[in-house]
């Protein structure tokens, strides 16, 4: 009890300054500045990692067709209907074609994959993959310019 009382008839006052909680307020500040455009690149990746997946049966599909086609990539394209090559899967030619959310347009013309986000800018970049043939096999380059993903910072 005497403890309480002692306590209580404590003089002076207890808390933050106000010059304690302005360097919190400003630590904080400078803490968001640098973490909200990192994780808006991150998520920006992210979303777009989905359009680069989409990729995947379609580069399967013109590695057959190249092998198919005696080592051409001449008719190994993809079409809204499927009537091209049947290893290829068919074009998505509207977004939430069935590949996810992010993938506005994905089409194969002579074996290069084209693929394009959906949404505001920079997930409408487009990934363009161009297949070349090598004695290892088939190497795929990206092809970079204006409006791409690597471009963009998203692909690399």
């Amino acid at each position: 009890m005497t403890q309480l009382n002692q306590l209580r008839n404590r003089s002076g006052q207890s808390g933050f300054t106000l010059i304690e909680l302005l360097i919190v307020v400003a630590i904080i500040g400078i803490l968001a500045a640098i973490a909200v455009p990192s994780y808006q690149s991150y998520s920006n990746k992210a979303k777009f990692s989905e359009v680069i997946n989409a990729t995947a049966p379609y580069k399967t599909g013109v590695e057959i067709c190249f092998q198919a086609n005696g080592g051409v990539f001449l008719p190994c394209d993809s079409a809204a209907d499927g009537s091209h090559d049947p290893n290829i899967p068919a074009a998505i030619t509207a977004a939430g074609g069935g590949l996810g959310k992010y993938v506005a347009t994905l089409t194969v013309l002579d074996g290069a994959i084209t693929a394009t986000g959906s949404g505001a800018a920079p997930l409408n970049s487009t990934y363009v993959l161009t297949p070349t043939s090598s004695a290892a096999g088939i190497v795929w380059t990206l092809t970079t310019g204006t409006a791409t993903c690597d471009d963009n910072g998203l692909c690399s």
